[in-house]
């Protein structure tokens, strides 16, 4: 049975048409990855599967619950615990309805509802923490209004996974998440029992997830059977095909408009119906979208042999927490190294310290002779919103320097594929992957042969990655990288520099050469505990260390953060009772009453007592 359907889907912002006559269908159990160029509207039309926005035309139907991740998803919630509360929700009512089936004994609906429980599990706090530790999300009294961005994302995926969903609709999912969280992310999606329908320009996960690829195209979608590698193939494939097809219609329009302009003017039916029909062959649609393509040339000159940056004894930290320590570093021409590291490691710290934009807590840093940095930061500022894509790209300008002529603004954003009918759209308006796009054509500009890139791959397509991966391998600067994304690594890096949450630094010389490492240190380390448990099992209780506490679960969080009100209850309610049973009067009207109180009295002191204990107990979790 088919979970979401889609017909006719047309939407267009003004003068601009993004999506004309989009069919889509999902299958249970399918995963599709969409992919297309920037703008082409792979996020628009997402956003109208997952009914946040209306098309101008068309018709969605879909089956079951979904769970949908925007790029700039909405956290409806005060505090990450209550976003997680609601989202969970649905649970809640399954347990009710089954519950209540059982009552009415609704035989058949309480199978189902089984049936259903059995599916997304019969208790989802464990998934609640699982997820919410394995994507680093912030704890869960955080106020989400003091959320950055990335942060907001992850929370926003874990929302997304939780929800139950029987379609997931996730636009790209990896942006701000770590390497280790990618892998984890992508073992998920490809056990997820559900459908699946990913914006990534993650190549792996597109390997590893994707039974099909749908590719917007024109404003249509252009189905693939198989994984990513399959569809470079088909895709080839078919475009070869309508080439010729297309080929073979401009060239008839070529005969057919000379023979016009030769034949002499009659009113012959015959004469008259072949104009008609090179009046039709014109006004067709091409057969195939013309390749948009474009070239980036970072090259700055920069000469081997040279040193571009010296590192000596570096160290950061904030407050207690060490980021980096006595880093020693060599960076020549020509070299491109990757930074690899969890979330919060210093990775975009070391980027900052390298540019000279934050100091260092000791050390030395060495710059080469005329060294020109530029940074291209995950946040992608540097762009007014309020500017026009001119603006933006000219600094208000008619003309940029390229090289050693000068080039007129339109031109030059014309070779970055932005048509002369955006020069005058808002940045506010772009896509994140335009953004990018414009901010890679500013990049071009600085000339600089140190380059600092801080997840420059999030929100490009896949067609402009490989321009950027094509630009770095040929630059002569250095390039730092800081990026999640794998495949970029592994092609582009010369070497990597490796985080852990300790303050340590490992160079590698690939990234393949870092997991085996990382692996075997885990390995180490999972031999020591153990054989730390089997030495202990033969000590007495009294001589064994004490236990590491365990952390609190999602739940006992939120017992944990409830206890205090509760306790304030009773301990009102114990006061009154109190009260009541210290007054004569009654003593005087209510006698036979006192028993009862007392018992009462004796209830509420226990659960006070209770409360209290249960509060020592979570806090003694970590």
């Amino acid at each position: 049975m088919t979970k979401l359907v889609a017909k006719g889907i047309e939407k267009a912002f003004g003068d601009r048409r993004i999506l004309r006559g989009a069919d889509l269908k999902i299958s249970p159990g399918e995963r599709v990855g969409l992919v297309g160029a920037n703008g082409s509207g792979k996020s628009t039309l997402l956003r109208i599967l997952g009914g946040v926005m209306e098309s101008d035309h068309g018709e969605v139907t879909c089956q079951g619950r979904m769970g949908l991740l925007e790029q700039e998803p909405h956290l409806d919630a005060p505090t990450v615990a209550e976003v997680m509360d609601k989202v969970i929700a649905w649970h809640a009512a399954i347990l009710e309805d089954y519950q209540a089936a059982l009552e009415d004994e609704d035989m058949t609906r309480a199978a189902q509802l089984q049936d259903e429980l059995d599916r997304v599990g019969w208790s989802v706090d464990h998934q609640v923490d699982a997820i919410l530790d394995k994507l680093d999300a912030p704890p869960a009294d955080a106020l989400v209004s003091t959320l950055s961005g990335g942060e907001k994302r992850r929370v926003a995926l874990a929302r997304a996974l939780l929800g139950g969903p029987d379609l997931l609709l996730l636009d790209e999912p990896t942006n701000h998440l770590d390497a280790e969280a990618v892998e984890w992310l992508q073992a998920y999606l490809a056990g997820h029992k559900g459908g699946v329908l990913l914006v990534t320009h993650d190549r792996y996960m597109l390997e590893a997830v994707a039974t099909r690829i749908v590719e917007v195209e024109d404003g249509q979608c252009v189905s693939y059977d198989g994984s990513y590698a399959d569809y470079l193939v088909s895709r080839a494939e078919r475009r070869a095909s309508l080439q010729k097809s297309e080929d073979s219609r401009l060239d008839l329009i070529t005969r057919e408009a000379a023979w016009a302009s030769r034949s002499p003017a009659a009113r012959t039916t015959k004469q008259t119906a072949r104009l008609k029909r090179l009046e039709v062959l014109k006004s067709k649609r091409p057969a195939i979208a013309r390749e948009k393509s474009f070239s980036l040339d970072l090259r700055c000159g920069l000469k081997k042999g040279m040193t571009v940056l010296e590192l000596h004894g570096v160290s950061k930290a904030y407050g207690d927490k060490k980021l980096f320590e006595d880093l020693t570093l060599t960076l020549t021409p020509g070299e491109r190294v990757g930074i690899l590291g969890p979330n919060g490691a210093g990775k975009s710290t070391l980027l900052k310290v390298m540019l000279g934009s934050l100091a260092p807590d000791k050390g030395e840093l060495i710059r080469g002779p005329r060294v020109r940095t530029a940074l291209l930061d995950q946040h992608r500022t540097g762009l007014d919103p309020k500017d026009t894509v001119f603006d933006a790209a000219g600094s208000g300008n008619s003309h940029v320097r390229l090289g050693d002529r000068d080039v007129h603004v339109a031109s030059f954003l014309g070779r970055f594929l932005f048509p002369r009918e955006m020069m005058e759209q808002r940045v506010s308006a772009l896509s994140g992957g335009e953004r990018a796009r414009l901010l890679l054509a500013r990049l071009l500009l600085q000339g600089a042969n140190l380059l600092a890139l801080d997840e420059p791959t999030n929100d490009l397509d896949l067609m402009t990655l490989r321009v950027l991966e094509e630009a770095l391998m040929s630059y002569d600067g250095v390039a730092v990288i800081v990026t999640h994304d794998r495949a970029l690594i592994d092609r582009v890096c010369t070497r990597v520099i490796a985080f852990d949450d300790e303050g340590g630094v490992m160079e590698f010389a690939s990234r393949l050469q870092y997991l085996k490492a990382l692996e075997a240190r885990k390995a180490k380390a999972r031999s020591a505990k153990k054989a730390a448990q089997s030495a202990g099992s033969g000590q007495s209780s009294q001589a064994k260390p004490p236990a590491k506490a365990r952390k609190r679960s999602w739940k006992e969080r939120q017992e944990m953060d409830a206890l205090p009100a509760s306790i304030e209850t009773l301990e009102a309610d114990k006061e009154a009772l109190e009260a009541t049973m210290a007054d004569p009067e009654t003593y005087r009207t209510r006698a036979d009453r006192l028993p009862a109180l007392g018992a009462q009295l004796k209830e509420l002191t226990d659960k006070i007592d209770a409360a209290y204990a249960r509060w020592d107990e979570l806090e003694a979790l970590s």
